[in-house]
C-alpha cells in the first residue's frame, strides 16, 4: 500500500499527564497499528489552545460554527481526514479527565453538530485508571461516538485498562488484549469500506440528513 492509501487513525489524548498510561497505550497502539501498514496520529488535548465554553450562550441557536478561537476547529478538520478515530482518556474523580469533555462539548456543539462529518468513520474508546467507574466513562466516549454517527469498533469487551502507576496498564492482560482487538477490528471496518467504495463508486453507509436540524424527507 502506497503512503497516499495508507490507513490514518487519529487518537484524540484526553489525558494531562504527558507519560502517563495513557500515553503507554497509545504508544504501544501506534506499534500494533503499524504491523497492519496503518498510521496512528496522536492529538494531545493538553497541548492545545482550547477555550472552554463561553458566557455567549448561543450554541443551540445559532446556524454557523463556534466564534472563539482556538485549536479546535483544525482537530476537528484532521478528524475529518483520518480514516478512524480513537478517543482515549484516564479516569478522573469518578469520569474523564477534565479536558476530554471540554474537547467533546467544544468541538460537537460549535462544529460537528452542523453537518455530522465524522459520519462512518471507523472509532474506538480506549479507558485507563486505577479501579473505579472505567465503564462509565467509557460510555460517555461511546455515546459521543453514536451521536457523531460513526462506526463503533467492538470486538468482546469494552477497552478499558486498570493501572495506577505509569505504564501498568500494560499489565493488564485482559485488558490490552481488548485494545488490541479493538485496533484490528479498526482497520478491518476501514479496509471494508474501502473496498466497497472502490468497487461500487459510492459509500456503504451514506446518509441523507446532514444532521439534527434536518427532517428525513417525508414517505412517498
Amino acid at each position: 500500500m502506497n503512503s497516499s492509501n495508507r490507513i490514518r487513525i487519529l487518537a484524540i489524548n484526553g489525558s494531562e499527564r504527558p507519560n502517563g498510561n495513557n500515553a503507554a497505550i497509545l504508544r504501544y497502539a501506534e506499534k500494533e497499528l503499524a504491523g497492519r501498514d496503518a498510521r496512528l496520529e496522536v492529538v494531545c488535548l493538553r497541548d492545545l489552545r482550547m477555550v472552554p465554553c463561553g458566557p455567549c450562550g448561543d450554541c443551540n441557536f445559532r446556524t454557523t460554527r463556534c466564534a472563539v478561537d482556538d485549536d479546535v476547529a483544525a482537530v476537528v478538520d484532521r478528524m475529518a481526514e483520518a480514516d478512524g478515530i480513537i478517543y482515549a482518556t484516564p479516569v478522573h474523580g469518578f469520569g474523564s479527565a477534565p479536558l476530554m469533555p471540554a474537547f467533546i462539548e467544544r468541538s460537537g456543539t460549535g462544529y460537528l453538530r452542523f453537518d455530522r462529518r465524522l459520519t462512518n468513520k471507523v472509532a474506538g474508546a480506549v479507558v485507563t485508571g486505577r479501579r473505579y467507574s472505567h465503564v462509565e466513562t467509557y460510555s460517555h466516549l461511546l455515546n459521543n461516538i453514536l451521536l457523531n454517527r460513526m462506526i463503533v469498533a467492538g470486538h468482546g469487551f469494552p477497552s478499558v485498562v486498570h493501572g495506577d502507576e505509569a505504564g501498568s496498564v500494560l499489565e493488564d492482560e485482559e485488558g490490552m488484549e481488548m485494545v488490541t482487538r479493538m485496533l484490528h477490528r479498526m482497520v478491518d471496518l476501514i479496509q471494508v469500506l474501502r473496498e466497497h467504495r472502490e468497487l461500487t463508486g459510492r459509500d456503504a453507509l451514506a446518509v441523507g440528513i446532514p444532521s439534527e436540524r434536518h427532517r428525513a424527507p417525508a414517505a412517498p
